[in-house]
């Protein structure tokens, strides 16, 4: 079919299969949904998609579908892992097991901000259902070993992570790494700095030797087995546009900074709250953005060769 009307099926062995239709939303993907829902049951999970939840002219961006319209591979990967190592932390006699979560596990419709108690309050968004259902399961394992066998299992939940040693690939890593990347390139090759997307989504970023000195206060003093979040407070919630410009300052980039519209923005934002971990440390200071921004700058300048890009 012409491209914007692509439908690929996925060959399996198992009797379920996975129909992916993009341009899901349009006029022809409308009318394959409501022709699909009048068919009954075929074993046959349908994904629509429009342009909003995927910009094919990105290979990145259109990898990732691809990779998210496999939920069961996702689901079992997950819960077989948290799974393996609770089994054997309570078999070992673990003291205590501290387990990471993501914010994706929230629902997909819901106020902001959002905090611990709003987990399993609505389903999560279907580009992440299986891993996010799967994570969710940390947070009711841990209660249900605490029950049965008085383990003390919790979990963190933390906002976007970055820092030194991250994952500077531009072809699919976490915002603050491929924007580093993407301007040091443009700063060698003297080139503009282009920022996917408005720059206007918010997001909360928790810089890594943050995120690692609240996991150490977590693992020696967090009695709880409800989750945590870890964020930095609601008002320093920054743009994308912020991002950038910060990056583009403390690698001393001179040239022009330009936000390519045509490329999705995804979500607007995702607002936490840690008013329960200023319960617990009123007076945490966090490293100021702007200099936790110039410690990865200059990290990953110095080691460029090495890094994961």
């Amino acid at each position: 079919m012409a491209p914007g009307r692509l439908i690929a099926t996925e060959a399996d062995p198992r009797p379920q299969s996975i129909v992916l239709v993009t341009g899901g939303t349009g006029l022809v993907g409308r009318a394959l949904q409501e022709e699909v829902k009048g068919q009954g049951s075929r074993n046959e999970t349908w994904v629509f998609v429009g342009s909003k939840e995927c910009d094919l002219t990105s290979l990145e961006e259109t990898r990732a579908l691809f990779q998210r319209s496999k939920p069961v591979e996702f689901w079992r990967l997950n819960a077989q892992m948290q799974d393996n190592v609770m089994v054997l932390a309570q078999e070992f006699k673990v003291t205590k097991l501290v387990s990471c979560l993501s914010t994706c596990i929230f629902p997909d419709k819901t106020p902001y901000p959002i905090d611990e108690t709003m987990i399993h309050l609505g389903p999560p968004h279907p580009s992440n259902e299986g891993y996010a259902y799967a994570k969710r399961m940390v947070d009711v394992q841990n209660r249900l070993y605490q029950k049965q066998y008085g383990c003390h299992f919790t979990s963190v939940i933390p906002t976007n992570i970055f820092g030194e040693h991250d994952n500077f690939n531009m072809e699919g890593g976490h915002v603050i790494p491929n924007l580093v990347h993407k301007c040091y390139l443009a700063q060698q090759n003297n080139t503009p700095f282009v920022v996917w997307g408005s720059g206007m989504p918010r997001r909360q970023f928790i810089y890594s030797r943050d995120m690692a000195r609240l996991l150490t206060w977590v693992l020696r003093e967090y009695k709880e087995v409800d989750p945590i979040i870890l964020s930095v407070d609601e008002a320093d919630e920054i743009s994308i546009h912020e991002a950038a410009l910060a990056v583009a300052r403390a690698l001393g980039f001179q040239g022009e900074v330009t936000f390519d519209r045509s490329k999705a923005d995804g979500q607007y934002k995702k607002t936490a709250s840690n008013a329960k971990l200023r319960g617990y440390l009123p007076a945490h200071q966090f490293t100021p953005f702007q200099e936790a921004i110039h410690s990865t700058c200059t990290w990953f300048k110095e080691n460029y060769s090495k890094a994961k890009k």
